[in-house]
């Protein structure tokens, strides 16, 4: 089953009522539970519920927007400080490339009979993750905003260019424009985005040689330069907590974003009635005329640990087994993901996922040498962006950083 499959299956999910009660009897009865993932409502719920777990001899989690940089080596150690990583589509073959997650089929076979099969996410034939819930960056707008320009949600990247420019010709905000733009990660996601959405193909067909230094990558850099235009000028420090921080302030009336976080822009904490009465959402966006969204389509789930005792193991497995089953799901929950849970009811919070999805956006790479892509992007971008240097020379610089680091790994020769 493929990845988009995967997620298709699991998204659409729905049965007649939730579970509105945790049952915190998981049928562990030794064994300790330590967290490591995201900040955002979905993880926090999911987090609570295996924490809720009687019998764990400890229950922790450090759910932070900087996961991804401890994960790896709190998970390296013997016994490994965390044993369980909450992971995506990228974000799990780190761990992987580095052997600190075990395959769970064992633990499956004992004791995971009631999680259907669509959320086991198989790599190399064993399965080193569960998925519970998927994820896409779309559009998010400011209804009333577009309303006063008489413009429609843009569909296409210039289209929203052309409506940041009504915008600010119109003295209604200064930089209409927002995205987790800040230099790294987030910067490296929205050129993927943007990449593939101009057609582009990350490497040599059946290699590991990368090539984005083509017309597809320089337009790609091209257009984030433009969108950047729009944004506030510190843009390359705001990741999606700076940027929800932004729209919740009101500063921004156009962005894509990712569809776990428009939950809290649209609830009435943090922000005025008239910001969280007229957040909107919508489908991604395409770009240069292509018709492949300029987004990718992920997934969330959790992982075990390798250098953790058998007792552990088992039950953070049981735990996060818990966490993720039918049980969480209530008024308040079902809002917060598109849940790939039995008993999910969409929520018009998620239609913007449930359009990445329906529009056949392509799923993130889950290759073991694109995490050194991304990273490449992700410290060399910057510089093109506050022009220092060509769009050439930045493309030039990422592909001699990841080869360096690809050949290091021994993925090229």
């Amino acid at each position: 089953m493929t990845l988009k499959n995967i997620l298709m299956a699991g998204s659409f999910l729905v049965a007649a009522s939730a579970t509105t009660s945790l049952a915190a009897d998981c049928g562990i009865t030794d064994g300790r539970l330590s967290i490591i993932g995201n900040e955002f409502p979905a993880i926090q719920t999911v987090a609570a519920a295996a924490q809720s777990c009687e019998g764990l001899t400890s229950a922790e989690a450090n759910l932070t927007a900087d996961h991804q940089t401890i994960n790896l080596p709190g998970m390296q150690g013997n016994p490994a400080e965390y044993t369980t990583a909450i992971v995506a589509n990228s974000s799990i073959v780190a761990l992987i490339n580095e052997d600190v997650i075990r395959p769970l089929d064992d633990l499956i076979a004992a004791h995971g009979q009631n999680i259907p099969t669509n959320q086991l996410i198989t790599i190399n034939g064993q399965v080193m993750a569960v998925a519970f819930m998927a994820n896409a960056q779309h559009l998010v707008y400011r209804a009333d905003i577009l309303e006063q320009i008489g413009v429609e949600p843009p569909k296409t990247y210039e289209e929203m260019l052309a409506a940041a420019e009504k915008i600010r010709a119109e003295g209604i905000l200064e930089n209409p424009l927002g995205g987790p733009y800040a230099a790294g990660w987030n910067l490296a996601q929205e050129f993927v985005n943007m990449y593939l959405g101009h057609g582009g193909e990350f490497y040599e067909p059946g290699t590991a040689n990368v090539s984005i230094n083509n017309s597809a990558g320089v337009a790609t850099l091209e257009m984030l330069k433009s969108l950047s235009d729009y944004m506030n000028p510190d843009f390359l420090t705001h990741d999606s907590n700076a940027t929800s921080a932004e729209w919740e302030a009101g500063n921004v009336a156009l962005m894509n974003m990712w569809g776990s976080r428009t939950g809290v822009l649209m609830d009435s904490e943090g922000s005025a009635p008239q910001v969280y009465e007229n957040t909107a959402v919508a489908g991604p966006m395409t770009v240069a005329g292509g018709d492949r969204p300029a987004s990718t389509l992920w997934w969330d789930g959790w992982t075990v640990a390798k250098n953790i005792s058998d007792a552990d193991a088992e039950a953070t497995f049981k735990a996060m087994a818990h966490a993720i089953s039918p049980a969480i799901l209530d008024d308040t929950t079902m809002g917060q993901a598109v849940w790939m849970i039995e008993g999910y009811e969409p929520a018009p919070v998620n239609q913007g996922v449930f359009q990445a999805i329906s529009m056949g956006t392509t799923p993130y790479p889950m290759l073991p040498h694109h995490g050194l892509l991304h990273t490449a992007l992700g410290d060399n971008i910057a510089d093109f962006l506050q022009g220092k240097e060509s769009a050439e020379q930045a493309l030039s610089d990422i592909e001699a950083a990841y080869m360096a680091a690809a050949r290091e790994k021994g993925f090229v020769n």
